[in-house]
């Protein structure tokens, strides 16, 4: 600035005002400071104006993994609706590693960061919830706020917004359907002791229950959220001579994984066996067939975090637990047993 201002022929604290825009300069003056930083391409310190209350603090998006197609609608939803609040909005992957994830918060803490966003599933455990209440207060005493999207809530009183959606009841319309159109033995995919997993599972076995037919545990073939492991749990239930005809995928891409191993039995889909995902990320509706699935608002997600973290560093929202709704997306991938 000292820089700026010696080139401009004025003193620092008129660059510092004209930059600031905050108080009255002449044209004059404001032309000579203009021209003088864009021959130095002068910067302002961001972090120093942060740290003196003048701008803004960003919003900060820390999920496992910035590749996958449906957090990717969750960073598009927080970045839109952070541009919209005029706030910067910083995107950090932690690969599944804790100590990693740790160290990012205390980056955002440092970084005088508004919210912190913290997306994905996770096992509720005694060491989940401590260190999101850890997360969440420290946060809390520097007028930060902690996001937890569609992860676990915290117990009453600590000081975090969680913004879920309906897993259970996304995958209760999901396997009505398949019991609604005949289909008794429906191999459900399922994953790991995740939240979200936990939720999907509990929503087929209600849809059962509420269809009057028994949960047979060789149909239950648990595993990773990936289009591999969705490749190799039906291959090997087709090796291994299990029944059945419909499948329940956990996410799409297991469900893609799924179709590839039946097409490899020579298996046609939705004719010898229909399928059904949980997702609707992109390419789902291209598929062919088309996939049935449950959508899921991933970028509603991401504004309505940053929406309910801002209003609340504003004291404008009361709201701290909210759960969006799914729906069933009926395309060409499942068919009617009762027509045959």
């Amino acid at each position: 600035m000292r820089d700026v201002a010696e080139r401009a022929g004025v003193s620092v604290a008129t660059v510092s005002r004209t930059l600031a825009g905050n108080y009255p300069v002449s044209a004059v003056t404001r032309a000579r400071v203009t021209e003088a930083v864009e021959a130095l391409h002068y910067v302002m310190n961001v972090h120093a104006r942060a740290l003196s209350g003048q701008v803004a603090g960003p919003v900060a998006l820390v999920m496992n993994d910035i590749t996958g197609p449906s957090l990717a609608h969750v960073a598009a939803g927080v970045e839109q609706e952070a541009a919209a609040n005029g706030r910067l909005s910083l995107v950090c992957a932690t690969h599944d590693d804790v100590e990693r994830e740790d160290s990012l918060v205390r980056m955002m803490l440092e970084q005088h960061a508004a919210a912190v966003v913290l997306v994905g599933g996770a096992e509720l455990t005694k060491a989940y919830t401590r260190r999101m209440t850890g997360y969440a207060q420290a946060l809390d005493a520097v007028g930060s706020r902690l996001v937890l999207v569609g992860r676990p809530p915290l117990p009453p009183g600590v000081p975090a917004t969680v913004v879920e959606y309906d897993n259970r009841s996304g995958a209760f319309q999901a396997a009505t359907h398949l019991l609604a159109a005949g289909h008794r033995r429906i191999l459900f995919l399922g994953g790991t002791q995740i939240n979200t997993a936990v939720q999907r599972r509990a929503g087929f076995l209600d849809a059962l229950r509420a269809h009057g037919v028994p949960f047979e545990e060789e149909l239950e073939i648990s595993g990773p959220y990936t289009r591999a492991s969705g490749f190799l749990r039906t291959r090997d239930a087709l090796r291994d001579g299990l029944e059945f005809t419909a499948v329940l995928a956990g996410t799409d891409m297991v469900a893609v994984g799924a179709i590839a191993a039946l097409h490899e039995a020579d298996l046609r889909v939705p004719d010898d066996v229909s399928i059904v995902g949980f997702d609707d990320v992109p390419f789902a509706s291209d598929l062919t067939p088309a996939l049935t699935t449950v959508r899921v608002p991933y970028e509603e997600l991401g504004r309505v975090a940053v929406r309910l973290a801002l209003e609340k560093q504003e004291h404008l929202s009361n709201d701290d637990y909210v759960v969006l709704s799914t729906q069933l997306m009926v395309r060409r991938s499942t068919r009617s047993l009762l027509d045959s």
